[in-house]
Protein backbone atom coordinates (compact mmCIF):
# COMPACT_ATOMS: atom_id res chain seq x y z
CA UNK A 1 0.00 0.00 0.00
CA UNK A 2 1.28 3.51 -1.05
CA UNK A 3 3.10 5.81 1.71
CA UNK A 4 0.66 7.98 3.46
CA UNK A 5 -2.20 5.89 3.02
CA UNK A 6 -4.41 4.92 5.98
CA UNK A 7 -7.55 3.40 5.95
CA UNK A 8 -10.49 4.12 8.34
CA UNK A 9 -14.15 2.58 8.99
CA UNK A 10 -17.02 4.69 8.62
CA UNK A 11 -20.78 2.83 9.33
CA UNK A 12 -20.30 0.58 6.91
CA UNK A 13 -18.21 2.08 4.41
CA UNK A 14 -14.32 2.88 4.40
CA UNK A 15 -12.48 5.74 4.32
CA UNK A 16 -8.58 5.43 2.52
CA UNK A 17 -7.25 9.34 2.85
CA UNK A 18 -4.10 9.41 0.44
CA UNK A 19 -1.58 12.09 -0.58
CA UNK A 20 -3.37 11.62 -4.64
CA UNK A 21 -6.42 12.54 -5.72
CA UNK A 22 -9.61 11.53 -3.53
CA UNK A 23 -13.03 10.54 -4.52
CA UNK A 24 -16.74 9.77 -2.95
CA UNK A 25 -17.36 6.18 -4.23
CA UNK A 26 -21.47 5.13 -3.57
CA UNK A 27 -23.24 2.39 -4.48
CA UNK A 28 -25.51 4.69 -6.72
CA UNK A 29 -23.10 7.50 -7.57
CA UNK A 30 -19.50 8.46 -7.58
CA UNK A 31 -18.34 12.00 -6.34
CA UNK A 32 -14.84 13.41 -7.00
CA UNK A 33 -13.19 16.47 -4.62
CA UNK A 34 -10.40 18.45 -4.94
CA UNK A 35 -8.03 19.78 -2.09
CA UNK A 36 -4.82 21.68 -2.92
CA UNK A 37 -3.04 20.05 0.16
CA UNK A 38 -4.72 16.79 0.50
CA UNK A 39 -6.98 14.35 -0.66
CA UNK A 40 -9.38 11.54 0.75
CA UNK A 41 -11.40 8.59 -1.23
CA UNK A 42 -14.49 7.44 1.05
CA UNK A 43 -16.05 4.27 0.27
CA UNK A 44 -19.87 3.56 1.96
CA UNK A 45 -22.91 1.20 0.79
CA UNK A 46 -24.99 3.69 1.50
CA UNK A 47 -25.60 7.78 2.14
CA UNK A 48 -24.38 8.96 5.60
CA UNK A 49 -26.06 11.33 7.45
CA UNK A 50 -23.91 14.78 7.30
CA UNK A 51 -23.27 14.64 10.78
CA UNK A 52 -20.85 11.50 10.12
CA UNK A 53 -17.52 13.17 8.52
CA UNK A 54 -14.37 11.91 8.52
CA UNK A 55 -11.71 13.57 10.76
CA UNK A 56 -14.73 14.19 13.64
CA UNK A 57 -15.11 12.55 16.78
CA UNK A 58 -16.56 9.30 16.45
CA UNK A 59 -20.51 8.64 17.76
CA UNK A 60 -21.23 5.41 19.25
CA UNK A 61 -24.79 4.06 19.55
CA UNK A 62 -26.18 2.07 22.34
CA UNK A 63 -27.40 -1.47 21.54
CA UNK A 64 -30.93 -1.93 20.51
CA UNK A 65 -32.09 -4.21 23.57
CA UNK A 66 -30.67 -1.53 25.81
CA UNK A 67 -32.44 0.76 24.60
CA UNK A 68 -35.92 -0.65 24.59
CA UNK A 69 -35.07 -2.00 28.02
CA UNK A 70 -38.33 -1.00 30.19
CA UNK A 71 -38.35 -0.73 33.95
CA UNK A 72 -41.48 -1.18 35.79
CA UNK A 73 -41.23 2.57 37.44
CA UNK A 74 -40.97 3.28 33.61
CA UNK A 75 -44.43 0.71 32.61
CA UNK A 76 -46.37 2.25 35.96
CA UNK A 77 -46.13 5.79 35.18
CA UNK A 78 -46.90 5.22 31.54
CA UNK A 79 -49.82 3.02 32.79
CA UNK A 80 -51.15 6.17 35.09
CA UNK A 81 -50.38 8.60 32.69
CA UNK A 82 -52.56 6.85 30.22
CA UNK A 83 -55.41 5.83 32.60
CA UNK A 84 -55.60 9.81 33.64
CA UNK A 85 -55.85 10.68 30.05
CA UNK A 86 -58.51 8.50 29.68
CA UNK A 87 -60.46 9.69 32.52
CA UNK A 88 -60.17 13.08 31.82
CA UNK A 89 -61.88 12.28 28.07
CA UNK A 90 -64.26 10.56 29.76
CA UNK A 91 -65.32 13.62 32.27
CA UNK A 92 -65.16 15.85 29.10
CA UNK A 93 -67.74 14.06 27.30
CA UNK A 94 -69.75 13.75 30.29
CA UNK A 95 -69.52 17.90 30.42
CA UNK A 96 -70.26 18.52 26.54
CA UNK A 97 -73.72 15.76 27.24
CA UNK A 98 -74.61 18.42 30.35
CA UNK A 99 -73.49 21.16 28.66
CA UNK A 100 -76.87 20.35 25.97
CA UNK A 101 -78.85 19.87 28.85
CA UNK A 102 -79.11 15.87 28.84
CA UNK A 103 -78.84 14.13 32.04
CA UNK A 104 -75.22 11.65 31.53
CA UNK A 105 -76.27 8.04 33.31
CA UNK A 106 -73.45 7.71 36.16
CA UNK A 107 -70.31 5.10 35.25
CA UNK A 108 -69.34 2.87 37.95
CA UNK A 109 -66.14 1.85 38.62
CA UNK A 110 -65.43 -2.03 37.69
CA UNK A 111 -63.65 -4.28 40.54
CA UNK A 112 -60.19 -3.81 38.63
CA UNK A 113 -60.42 -0.13 39.02
CA UNK A 114 -61.69 -0.52 42.91
CA UNK A 115 -58.95 -2.70 43.10
CA UNK A 116 -55.87 -0.72 41.36
CA UNK A 117 -56.93 2.19 43.37
CA UNK A 118 -57.25 0.60 46.47
CA UNK A 119 -53.75 -0.83 45.97
CA UNK A 120 -52.16 2.81 46.30
CA UNK A 121 -50.74 3.12 49.93
CA UNK A 122 -53.24 6.11 50.38
CA UNK A 123 -52.75 5.43 54.41
CA UNK A 124 -49.27 5.41 54.54
CA UNK A 125 -49.49 8.67 52.02
CA UNK A 126 -52.31 10.41 54.55
CA UNK A 127 -50.06 10.02 57.84
CA UNK A 128 -46.85 11.05 56.15
CA UNK A 129 -49.47 13.94 54.61
CA UNK A 130 -50.26 14.67 58.18
CA UNK A 131 -46.93 15.22 59.70
CA UNK A 132 -45.98 17.60 56.70
CA UNK A 133 -49.22 19.49 58.43
CA UNK A 134 -47.98 19.58 61.64
CA UNK A 135 -43.96 20.73 60.73
CA UNK A 136 -43.81 24.03 62.20
CA UNK A 137 -43.31 26.90 59.00
CA UNK A 138 -40.73 29.84 59.48
CA UNK A 139 -42.44 33.20 60.76
CA UNK A 140 -41.49 34.50 57.11
CA UNK A 141 -43.40 31.74 55.22
CA UNK A 142 -46.14 31.80 57.01
CA UNK A 143 -47.72 34.12 54.88
CA UNK A 144 -47.13 33.31 51.46
CA UNK A 145 -47.53 29.51 52.16
CA UNK A 146 -51.48 30.28 53.51
CA UNK A 147 -52.30 32.74 50.76
CA UNK A 148 -51.35 30.48 48.17
CA UNK A 149 -54.01 27.70 50.08
CA UNK A 150 -56.06 30.50 50.58
CA UNK A 151 -56.20 31.41 46.90
CA UNK A 152 -56.43 27.77 45.65
CA UNK A 153 -59.22 26.80 47.76
CA UNK A 154 -61.44 30.00 48.02
CA UNK A 155 -61.07 30.25 51.69
CA UNK A 156 -62.69 33.20 54.05
CA UNK A 157 -60.53 34.79 56.61
CA UNK A 158 -62.94 37.62 57.55
CA UNK A 159 -65.02 34.62 59.45
CA UNK A 160 -61.91 33.09 60.72
CA UNK A 161 -61.96 33.87 64.82
CA UNK A 162 -57.69 35.12 64.15
CA UNK A 163 -57.20 36.49 60.77
CA UNK A 164 -53.67 37.30 61.09
CA UNK A 165 -51.85 34.11 59.34
CA UNK A 166 -48.95 34.72 61.06
CA UNK A 167 -50.28 33.18 64.13
CA UNK A 168 -50.91 29.68 62.19
CA UNK A 169 -47.64 27.62 63.08
CA UNK A 170 -48.32 24.64 60.77
CA UNK A 171 -51.07 23.72 58.24
CA UNK A 172 -52.77 22.23 60.49
CA UNK A 173 -53.21 24.43 62.84
CA UNK A 174 -55.07 26.64 59.78
CA UNK A 175 -57.13 23.90 58.90
CA UNK A 176 -58.36 23.34 62.64
CA UNK A 177 -59.19 27.51 62.79
CA UNK A 178 -61.86 28.42 64.96
CA UNK A 179 -64.77 31.15 63.66
CA UNK A 180 -65.93 34.24 64.73
CA UNK A 181 -69.24 33.55 67.33
CA UNK A 182 -71.34 35.88 64.51
CA UNK A 183 -69.57 34.06 61.59
CA UNK A 184 -72.07 31.16 62.36
CA UNK A 185 -75.67 31.96 63.72
CA UNK A 186 -77.16 28.78 64.71
CA UNK A 187 -80.91 28.20 63.77
CA UNK A 188 -83.35 27.88 66.63
CA UNK A 189 -86.09 27.36 65.30
CA UNK A 190 -86.00 24.18 63.48
CA UNK A 191 -85.35 21.16 64.97
CA UNK A 192 -82.11 19.90 63.18
CA UNK A 193 -79.02 21.97 61.64
CA UNK A 194 -76.27 21.46 59.39
CA UNK A 195 -73.19 19.76 61.40
CA UNK A 196 -70.44 21.57 59.21
CA UNK A 197 -70.01 23.52 56.09
CA UNK A 198 -70.00 21.59 52.93
CA UNK A 199 -72.21 20.21 49.96
CA UNK A 200 -75.55 18.22 50.03
CA UNK A 201 -74.73 15.28 48.16
CA UNK A 202 -77.48 13.56 48.77
CA UNK A 203 -80.68 13.35 51.42
CA UNK A 204 -84.13 11.79 51.84
CA UNK A 205 -85.53 8.34 53.05
CA UNK A 206 -83.45 5.13 53.50
CA UNK A 207 -85.25 2.42 51.28
CA UNK A 208 -84.66 -1.19 51.00
CA UNK A 209 -81.60 -0.82 53.31
CA UNK A 210 -80.12 1.11 50.37
CA UNK A 211 -78.43 4.94 51.09
CA UNK A 212 -78.36 7.41 48.27
CA UNK A 213 -74.45 8.16 48.40
CA UNK A 214 -74.71 10.67 45.26
CA UNK A 215 -78.11 10.56 42.78
CA UNK A 216 -78.27 7.08 41.35
CA UNK A 217 -75.65 5.51 43.52
CA UNK A 218 -75.99 3.87 46.45
CA UNK A 219 -74.41 1.91 49.28
CA UNK A 220 -75.70 -0.65 51.93
CA UNK A 221 -76.75 0.46 55.37
CA UNK A 222 -75.53 -2.39 56.90
CA UNK A 223 -72.47 -2.74 55.37
CA UNK A 224 -72.04 1.17 56.36
CA UNK A 225 -73.14 0.81 60.02
CA UNK A 226 -72.02 -2.76 60.74
CA UNK A 227 -74.04 -4.85 62.80
CA UNK A 228 -77.24 -3.18 64.88
CA UNK A 229 -74.97 -1.97 68.31
CA UNK A 230 -77.52 -2.48 71.30
CA UNK A 231 -76.08 -2.15 74.57
CA UNK A 232 -78.76 -3.41 76.46
CA UNK A 233 -79.16 -6.62 74.52
CA UNK A 234 -75.84 -7.80 73.12
CA UNK A 235 -77.51 -11.51 71.71
CA UNK A 236 -79.09 -9.42 68.83
CA UNK A 237 -79.01 -11.56 65.81
CA UNK A 238 -77.72 -10.05 62.60
CA UNK A 239 -80.78 -9.24 59.98
CA UNK A 240 -82.06 -12.51 57.86
CA UNK A 241 -82.79 -9.83 54.97
CA UNK A 242 -82.17 -5.96 54.28
CA UNK A 243 -85.57 -4.52 55.19
CA UNK A 244 -85.04 -6.45 59.09
CA UNK A 245 -81.73 -4.69 59.76
CA UNK A 246 -83.56 -0.98 58.55
CA UNK A 247 -86.47 -1.84 60.72
CA UNK A 248 -84.25 -2.79 63.87
CA UNK A 249 -83.09 1.23 63.86
CA UNK A 250 -86.49 2.48 63.26
CA UNK A 251 -87.64 2.26 67.49
CA UNK A 252 -90.65 4.02 67.23
CA UNK A 253 -94.31 3.21 65.23
CA UNK A 254 -95.08 5.82 62.17
CA UNK A 255 -91.18 6.61 61.88
CA UNK A 256 -89.35 6.10 59.01
CA UNK A 257 -85.40 6.54 58.50
CA UNK A 258 -83.67 9.86 56.90
CA UNK A 259 -80.34 10.06 55.70
CA UNK A 260 -77.80 13.38 54.74
CA UNK A 261 -74.60 13.28 53.05
CA UNK A 262 -72.81 17.01 53.17
CA UNK A 263 -69.16 17.02 51.32
CA UNK A 264 -66.70 19.44 53.21
CA UNK A 265 -64.00 20.64 50.58
CA UNK A 266 -60.84 21.66 51.48
CA UNK A 267 -61.19 25.05 51.61
CA UNK A 268 -64.49 24.63 53.86
CA UNK A 269 -64.68 25.14 57.91
CA UNK A 270 -63.06 21.33 59.08
CA UNK A 271 -64.96 21.43 62.08
CA UNK A 272 -68.23 19.63 62.90
CA UNK A 273 -70.89 19.92 65.41
CA UNK A 274 -73.97 18.72 66.59
CA UNK A 275 -76.67 18.76 64.34
CA UNK A 276 -79.47 18.92 67.22
CA UNK A 277 -79.89 17.44 70.55
CA UNK A 278 -78.99 13.99 71.03
CA UNK A 279 -77.21 11.45 73.65
CA UNK A 280 -73.95 9.81 71.58
CA UNK A 281 -73.97 6.37 73.44
CA UNK A 282 -71.64 3.98 70.75
CA UNK A 283 -68.77 4.40 68.82
CA UNK A 284 -67.52 2.13 66.01
CA UNK A 285 -64.20 2.56 63.75
CA UNK A 286 -63.91 0.84 60.71
CA UNK A 287 -60.14 1.35 59.61
CA UNK A 288 -60.76 0.95 56.12
CA UNK A 289 -59.25 2.75 53.11
CA UNK A 290 -58.50 6.36 52.22
CA UNK A 291 -60.04 7.00 48.94
CA UNK A 292 -60.82 10.61 47.47
CA UNK A 293 -65.11 11.05 48.40
CA UNK A 294 -65.22 14.50 46.03
CA UNK A 295 -68.50 13.97 43.94
CA UNK A 296 -66.63 13.13 41.00
CA UNK A 297 -65.33 10.00 42.64
CA UNK A 298 -68.50 8.99 44.33
CA UNK A 299 -70.39 9.06 41.38
CA UNK A 300 -67.95 6.51 40.06
CA UNK A 301 -67.25 4.08 42.84
CA UNK A 302 -70.06 2.18 44.34
CA UNK A 303 -70.18 2.11 48.03
CA UNK A 304 -67.43 3.93 48.37
CA UNK A 305 -68.22 5.71 51.92
CA UNK A 306 -68.17 1.67 52.90
CA UNK A 307 -64.38 1.13 51.58
CA UNK A 308 -63.11 4.17 53.29
CA UNK A 309 -62.47 4.30 56.75
CA UNK A 310 -64.88 5.87 59.30
CA UNK A 311 -66.04 6.58 62.84
CA UNK A 312 -69.84 6.13 63.47
CA UNK A 313 -71.28 7.61 66.78
CA UNK A 314 -74.52 6.22 67.04
CA UNK A 315 -77.35 6.82 69.98
CA UNK A 316 -80.90 8.44 70.38
CA UNK A 317 -82.50 12.01 69.87
CA UNK A 318 -85.95 12.59 70.85
CA UNK A 319 -87.51 11.06 67.82
CA UNK A 320 -85.83 7.52 68.30
CA UNK A 321 -82.47 6.55 66.61
CA UNK A 322 -79.98 9.08 65.25
CA UNK A 323 -76.46 8.73 64.12
CA UNK A 324 -73.46 10.74 62.46
CA UNK A 325 -70.43 9.02 60.56
CA UNK A 326 -67.42 11.33 60.18
CA UNK A 327 -65.71 9.54 56.69
CA UNK A 328 -62.47 9.94 55.98
CA UNK A 329 -60.79 10.75 52.51
CA UNK A 330 -57.66 10.86 50.69
CA UNK A 331 -54.87 13.32 53.01
CA UNK A 332 -57.76 13.15 55.44
CA UNK A 333 -56.29 10.48 57.98
CA UNK A 334 -56.75 12.40 60.95
CA UNK A 335 -60.21 12.37 62.56
CA UNK A 336 -60.76 13.56 65.71
CA UNK A 337 -63.77 13.39 68.00
CA UNK A 338 -63.26 15.64 71.39
CA UNK A 339 -64.68 13.92 73.61
CA UNK A 340 -63.00 10.46 72.88
CA UNK A 341 -59.54 10.60 73.97
CA UNK A 342 -58.75 6.96 73.17
CA UNK A 343 -59.79 7.12 69.08
CA UNK A 344 -56.72 6.97 67.04
CA UNK A 345 -57.46 7.15 63.35
CA UNK A 346 -55.42 5.96 60.10
CA UNK A 347 -53.07 3.93 62.71
CA UNK A 348 -50.53 1.02 61.41
CA UNK A 349 -51.95 -1.60 63.95
CA UNK A 350 -55.60 -1.34 62.91
CA UNK A 351 -56.41 -4.18 60.29
CA UNK A 352 -58.77 -3.91 57.08
CA UNK A 353 -62.02 -4.83 57.04
CA UNK A 354 -62.36 -5.04 60.99
CA UNK A 355 -64.15 -2.34 63.02
CA UNK A 356 -63.61 -1.49 66.99
CA UNK A 357 -66.43 -0.81 69.59
CA UNK A 358 -66.82 1.41 72.09
CA UNK A 359 -69.61 2.33 74.80
CA UNK A 360 -70.07 5.17 76.86
CA UNK A 361 -72.62 4.19 78.72
CA UNK A 362 -70.78 3.12 82.04
CA UNK A 363 -71.96 2.34 85.14
CA UNK A 364 -71.53 5.97 86.32
CA UNK A 365 -72.81 7.22 82.71
CA UNK A 366 -76.24 5.04 82.58
CA UNK A 367 -77.06 7.39 79.01
CA UNK A 368 -73.70 8.06 77.37
CA UNK A 369 -72.44 11.56 76.28
CA UNK A 370 -74.91 14.61 75.75
CA UNK A 371 -74.73 16.85 73.12
CA UNK A 372 -76.58 19.59 72.46
CA UNK A 373 -77.36 21.91 69.50
CA UNK A 374 -74.52 23.60 67.83
CA UNK A 375 -71.98 22.26 70.34
CA UNK A 376 -67.95 21.40 69.02
CA UNK A 377 -68.20 17.73 68.09
CA UNK A 378 -65.03 17.23 65.78
CA UNK A 379 -62.70 17.81 63.37
CA UNK A 380 -61.29 16.45 60.24
CA UNK A 381 -57.57 17.30 59.26
CA UNK A 382 -58.89 18.20 55.84
CA UNK A 383 -62.50 18.53 53.71
CA UNK A 384 -64.28 15.07 53.89
CA UNK A 385 -67.80 13.97 54.37
CA UNK A 386 -70.38 14.09 57.29
CA UNK A 387 -73.27 11.58 56.47
CA UNK A 388 -76.45 11.46 59.42
CA UNK A 389 -78.82 8.99 59.33
CA UNK A 390 -81.70 9.18 62.11
CA UNK A 391 -85.26 8.23 62.76
CA UNK A 392 -87.92 10.77 62.50
CA UNK A 393 -91.77 10.56 61.83
CA UNK A 394 -92.82 10.45 58.48
CA UNK A 395 -93.94 14.20 58.09
CA UNK A 396 -90.00 15.71 58.85
CA UNK A 397 -88.70 17.73 55.69
CA UNK A 398 -85.48 18.48 54.55
CA UNK A 399 -85.22 21.68 53.76
CA UNK A 400 -82.30 21.50 50.99
CA UNK A 401 -81.94 21.06 47.36
CA UNK A 402 -79.37 18.63 46.08
CA UNK A 403 -75.97 20.38 45.22
CA UNK A 404 -76.57 23.17 47.24
CA UNK A 405 -73.80 24.97 49.42
CA UNK A 406 -74.64 25.45 53.23
CA UNK A 407 -72.98 26.54 56.25
CA UNK A 408 -72.70 25.19 59.73
CA UNK A 409 -75.76 26.37 62.01
CA UNK A 410 -78.23 26.86 58.96
CA UNK A 411 -81.38 24.80 59.14
CA UNK A 412 -81.18 21.61 57.45
CA UNK A 413 -84.97 19.72 58.45
CA UNK A 414 -87.40 20.06 60.63
CA UNK A 415 -91.09 18.53 61.43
Amino acid sequence: MAAGLSLKLLRGGVALRTSGSSAILNSCFLKHETHPMKKTLVLWKKPLSPFFHAGQRQLHTAPVRGVLRLRPLHFLVAAGAGYAGYRQYEKYKEQQVEKLGQESPPKIASDWEVSLYKSVPTRLLSRAWGRLNSVELPNWLRKPVLSLYIWTFGVNMKEAAVEDLHHYRNLSEFFRRKLKPQARPICGIHSMISPSDGKILSFGQVKNCEVEQVKGITYSLESFLGPHANTENADVKPASCPDSFQKQLVTQENNELYHCVIYLAPGDYHCFHSPTDWTVSHRRHFPGSLMSVNPGVARWIKELFCHNERVVLSGCWKHGFFSLTAVGAQNVGSIRIYFDQDLRTNSPRYSKGSYNDFSFVTNNNKEGIPMRKGEHLGEFNLGSTIVLIFEAPKDFIFYLKPGQKIRFGEALGSL
